[in-house]
């Protein structure tokens, strides 16, 4: 007795493979594999592409999504980004210190449901909390749809303890470790966590050159696997970085609302570094991709193409995330079906630019993944 095949056509307008080349005609899907991507007059206008991976998060932070922005008895987000997210007494920390982990998980699943249903189909979490703040994402994650990295954060109960012992702890549940930055933890004590992650063959992840670029060395000197921001660095920094062939990831609109600049993106492209993008801190925006693009595009100036390959093909390959990859045959079908008729789309005519430029959320009629 055979057993039956889960089909499915989609026609549009099709970005196509690593250089995502457009390609109006059909996707045919067999079992959840792309099975055929073929040019083929059709009268659809809709646009299917690969979907988000959000490099870099703090769902954590979705227990406080409308911090003081300006003047306020707590903290001045432009003038002092340390009251705000900058452990261990930053607002976000305090904040998260005083939530229950019931109440963790259920606002951490709204962040996740939010990017599901924003084209987001995988993304990476610096989880504070320690061990703790591991177990709550990880019961956050349950009957989930969506691939995940989860970079743990030490707490002090974990840094109390003998460093191999602590991290091995936590990275017995977690993918790796995230930090905060070369100057937050003692340098010494950072260098036997990175060692320990070497040694035990998982991601050791760092914020560098956020606020100024004196971090970056040290950060560097700890072999990292992944640079959080590098908003102030400079050209021998990402010299440096391309030598050791490190990704970055940055977040656009995170760092202009803490006023610590733009990153030279376009300069980190043309040095051959991967690049990704986040939407960082959940309490100053929310997970929507399609608003990183469009800021990417329009202030940065990024050719439009780089960007929605630095929001999709980029970050998948920076998390190692194989069933990520390009829309092509062979692969795992991971791709958002968008209204090319919508009242925001209709009339576009560059696929690959509105789609960059101008689509939202609310333009997506589907996605499969």
């Amino acid at each position: 007795m055979s057993s039956m095949v889960c089909e499915q056509v989609i026609y549009g307008n099709i970005l196509h493979g690593d250089d995502l080349s457009l390609v109006k005609g059909y996707v045919c899907i067999r079992d959840g594999i792309i099975h055929e991507v073929c040019e083929e007059p059709t009268s659809s206008e809709n646009i299917i592409a690969p979907c988000f991976t959000n490099c870099h998060t703090h769902i954590g932070d979705s227990v406080c999504k409308d911090p003081c922005i300006g003047p306020a008895e707590d903290f001045v987000i432009q003038k002092d980004l340390n009251s705000l997210v900058r452990p261990p007494d930053g607002l976000k920390h305090r904040i998260l210190a005083k939530t229950s982990d019931r109440e963790l998980v259920e606002y951490m699943k709204f962040s996740i449901r939010d990017m599901l249903a924003t084209g987001t189909t995988g993304f990476a979490d610096f989880r504070e909390g320690g061990n703790r703040g591991v177990l709550t994402l990880k019961d956050a994650l349950k009957d989930m749809d969506i691939d995940s990295r989860i970079f743990a954060r030490p707490d002090s109960r974990e840094l109390s303890m003998p460093v191999h012992e602590g991290i091995s702890l936590l990275l017995s549940q977690a993918d790796g470790i995230g930090m905060s930055g070369a100057h937050d933890v003692d340098l010494k004590l950072l260098s036997q966590i990175a060692d320990t992650c070497h040694k035990s063959r998982r991601p050791f992840c760092i914020h560098a050159g956020e606020k100024s670029r004196h971090d970056i060395k040290d950060a560097l000197s700890l072999q990292p696997d992944m640079l959080i921001h590098l908003t102030q660095a400079v050209q021998p920094d990402l010299e440096k970085v391309a030598d050791e062939s490190i990704p970055v990831v940055v977040c656009p609109r995170s760092n202009f609302l803490t006023g610590v600049g733009i990153a030279p993106v376009a300069e980190m492209l043309k040095a051959g570094i991967n690049v990704g993008v986040g939407t960082d801190n959940v309490m100053l925006n929310s997970v929507n991709m399609f608003s990183e693009m469009e800021l990417l595009s329009k202030v940065f100036g990024l050719e439009d193409r780089q960007v929605f390959k630095m929001c999709t093909l980029n970050g998948a390959s920076i998390l190692e995330m194989e069933g990520k990859g390009p829309l092509r045959e062979g692969y795992k079908a991971n791709l958002m079906v968008l209204d090319g008729t919508s009242n925001n789309l209709k009339g576009i005519q560059d696929v690959l630019s509105g789609l960059v430029r101008r689509a939202r959320p609310d333009d997506i009629l589907s996605i499969i993944h």
